[in-house]
């Protein structure tokens, strides 16, 4: 689902129900929250018609729309939900993936902006015709959340929520110890970390240039993309990690630190409190915000 491999573990129960109850909620949100999924909210306001410009929407749609323009104004454009016009052009899924034709991507270009999206309560306005939306950046995150209250209101204390790398921590381990949780290294195989953290209750999402991504000419095109300019971010970041109570935050930081940059995406992190960031760089150095060494797991 999501596009991704989903997996939710328990850890002090054996009822499968709980399991069920976790995929049919993510189901749930896919058809609400979808760009590709035919019958989306997301879907229906992209596809629609010439001057149709107000749309009302379900109040989880609403709370994921008003977080994605809240990350977008935060970073100043850097991190925008308007991408998708560029998204759809970058198919990092397609069996054989090229760099669209500059032409295209200029054409394009002109139609992202969040600042052309209004939202009051569960109304969402449209200034033009162009606008499209795409919350792969940031849906996951907000699952994530709902799936751990939905866990915790069901008396579960322990359990882990993977929504394709977006982890999340209901307590920790049955009798006190924090779950281990591993950093994927850049490249490598899913079996092979940089580091290992000691999480319980918290939530670490990472972005990274080898997550979806293709080669030509010998240049490495990644997901992350700049809205600026159309083409993948080349900033001497190959992979931004947040540590934070609710996931939907991490979703929307690890891409906001990776567009932002190093310098810009650390000073971010360290004005928020209780949030903590790992940057990875090109050159394989990992740089911690104030206090997220405090996370790492000693053997």
């Amino acid at each position: 689902m999501l596009n991704t491999f989903i997996t939710v573990t328990l850890y002090d129960t054996q009822d499968e129900k709980l399991l069920d109850g976790c995929i049919q909620l993510c189901s749930d949100y896919e058809k609400l929250l979808s760009k590709t999924m035919e019958g989306s909210e997301i879907y229906r306001m992209n596809h629609r018609q010439p001057g149709d410009r107000v749309f009302t929407v379900s109040e989880k749609t609403a709370r994921v729309l008003a977080k994605g323009l809240e990350y977008s104004r935060i970073s100043g454009g850097a991190f925008d939900i308007t991408i998708e016009p560029l998204s759809s052009l970058w198919d990092f899924t397609a069996k054989d993936p090229r760099v669209p034709a500059a032409k295209e991507i200029q054409k394009d270009l002109p139609k992202v902006g969040y600042q052309n999206i209004l939202l009051e309560g569960d109304q969402v306005t449209f200034l033009n015709d162009d606008t499209t939306i795409d919350l792969g950046a940031i849906a996951k995150g907000y699952i994530a959340d709902e799936m751990k209250a939905y866990l915790e209101e069901n008396g579960v204390k322990s359990a882990v929520i993977n929504l394709g790398g977006n982890i999340l921590c209901v307590g920790g381990l049955p009798g006190g110890r924090p779950f281990k949780i591993g950093l994927q290294k850049p490249y490598a195989t899913h079996t092979e970390t940089v580091a290992a953290l000691k999480i319980t209750g918290m939530s670490v999402v990472s972005s990274g240039v080898y997550e979806r991504h293709f080669i030509q000419d010998g240049i490495n095109y990644h997901h992350i993309l700049d809205p600026r300019t159309g083409y993948p971010y080349e900033n001497g970041l190959v992979q931004v990690s947040i540590i934070s109570p609710r996931s939907i935050d991490g979703d929307g930081l690890s891409t906001t630190c990776f567009a932002l940059g190093l310098e810009k995406g650390r000073e971010l992190i360290e004005s928020m409190e209780g949030i903590y960031g790992v940057f990875i760089t090109q050159d394989g150095g990992l740089h911690y915000t104030d206090g997220a060494e405090d996370f790492l797991y000693n053997e």
